[in-house]
């Protein structure tokens, strides 16, 4: 099968996560993606190494390579113009350009929308910013622990009420953005595929950061009001909360129904609780919530959680482990949807990483290899641009473009 993306070729001028996550999934799909980064590196490589391959193997960052397999780089300074013109070259023969420099930085470079849109009008031009890219705060630096959670609205509505705001995971308001770019990157070239234009296309940070908290922020948008944050102990239903199992086994549960209470009672052992005067209906359950969690704190503790699976399986309640990282790593239901995928590295051989987030019946969606080293390709690269030898051995030494450093004998 071939990748849906096979004949796209795209040039990525970006560094950190959520752009080049956008363009990863790219070369799952069968993209040819270019990374242009500087001769010192994207700003991500080497910040979140992996501990057991801390020492000896550079560019083996697990994260980098998550976000970056299957890239070709090449490394230019395009802060000076012989290297401004080699990615225009680029452009020109590309279908999508991904960016996430600011776009005041990227016109002074002349490297803007319009401006390598005015040499190839079928391109499409994809920016992600922190908050938008026009405005007072167009050229604000974000990351999403900023513009995400914090300005997105995301941060004031997690953890215990009154208390203090919970950090969030590396990355994890990046990824859904890389997310929101890539639809809007695939709605764009099925406009082209029609039309034969290319065009803008833009997400945020800030803005997906709203998109993903939509059910709160749609009410807040008719009345003005802040939620409250939720606290474990006063869910609105015992059954959609938390609880520990004997085991120290976390499990949840969800149920918007109030007809599954008496089953879930009878099912956990406990049917008088179905009838009891303070727990029959869905308000006294409301009004006495407090009490009944301790109730169920203290049934669901006096058991493991292998206990409860079958018990749980005869009601109608939605519920689910709460997988910590090895569980979910071995959990049989993720290797059966294909979640995690190999990848082969020359320095530190095979390990996994995560497959694309989605699958096609009929394409090919797989990981395509690893990350680059920085410049890995830029003589190639350079070759497929119909430069000379001597013009990439002078380019080299005037430090316009960078290569990997000659091994240590």
């Amino acid at each position: 099968m071939s990748g849906p993306l096979e004949d796209i070729t795209v040039v990525e001028i970006a560094n950190w996560i959520a752009a080049p996550s956008a363009t990863a999934l790219m070369v799952d799909m069968g993209a040819s993606v270019i990374k242009v980064e500087p001769p010192s590196g994207d700003s991500m490589r080497n910040k979140l190494r992996q501990p057991r391959f801390a020492e000896g193997f550079p560019g083996t960052d697990i994260v980098f390579q998550l976000d970056n397999r299957g890239k070709r780089s090449i490394a230019v300074d395009i802060g000076v113009e012989r290297g401004q013109d080699i990615v225009r070259e680029l452009a020109d023969k590309a279908d999508v350009v991904v960016t996430n420099l600011t776009r005041s930085r990227l016109e002074r470079f002349g490297l803007g929308p319009d401006q390598l849109r005015a040499r190839n009008p079928g391109l499409v031009y994809a920016l992600v910013t922190g908050q938008g890219s026009t405005g007072e705060d167009a050229d604000q630096l974000a990351f999403d622990v900023t513009a995400f959670f914090g300005r997105g609205g995301v941060t004031a509505l997690l953890g215990e009420p009154d208390g203090l705001p919970v950090a969030p995971r590396a990355g994890q308001g990046d990824h859904p953005t890389g997310l929101a770019l890539l639809v809007a990157i695939l709605g764009a070239l099925r406009v082209r595929d029609r039309t034969g234009e290319g065009q803008v296309v833009e997400t945020a940070l800030m803005r997906v950061g709203a998109w993903t908290i939509g059910c709160d922020l749609a009410a807040a948008l008719i009345d003005g009001q802040q939620p409250n944050r939720r606290s474990r102990v006063h869910p609105i239903s015992p059954i959609n909360t938390s609880y520990r199992c004997g085991d120290g086994v976390w499990l949840v549960m969800s149920s918007h129904h109030q007809g599954v209470w008496p089953g879930f009672c009878e099912a956990v052992g406990r049917p008088e609780l179905a009838t009891d005067p303070r727990f029959d209906t869905p308000l006294n359950r409301f009004t006495n919530a407090k009490e009944l969690v301790g109730i169920l704190d203290e049934l669901f503790g006096s058991e493991p959680y292998e206990y409860w699976v079958p018990r749980l399986r005869k009601t109608a309640v939605i519920w689910a482990r709460i997988s910590e990282l090895p569980d979910l790593i071995d959990d049989p239901q993720a290797r059966e949807m294909g979640m995690f995928a190999a990848l082969e590295h020359p320095a530190i051989g095979k390990f996994e990483t995560l497959a694309a987030p989605f699958a096609f019946e009929r394409s090919e969606v797989s990981v395509k290899g690893p990350a680059p080293g920085v410049g890995e390709h830029s003589a190639d690269i350079l070759g497929e641009l119909e430069k000379s030898a001597d013009a990439i051995a002078e380019l080299v030494e005037s430090g316009v473009i960078g290569v990997p450093a000659p091994p240590v004998e």
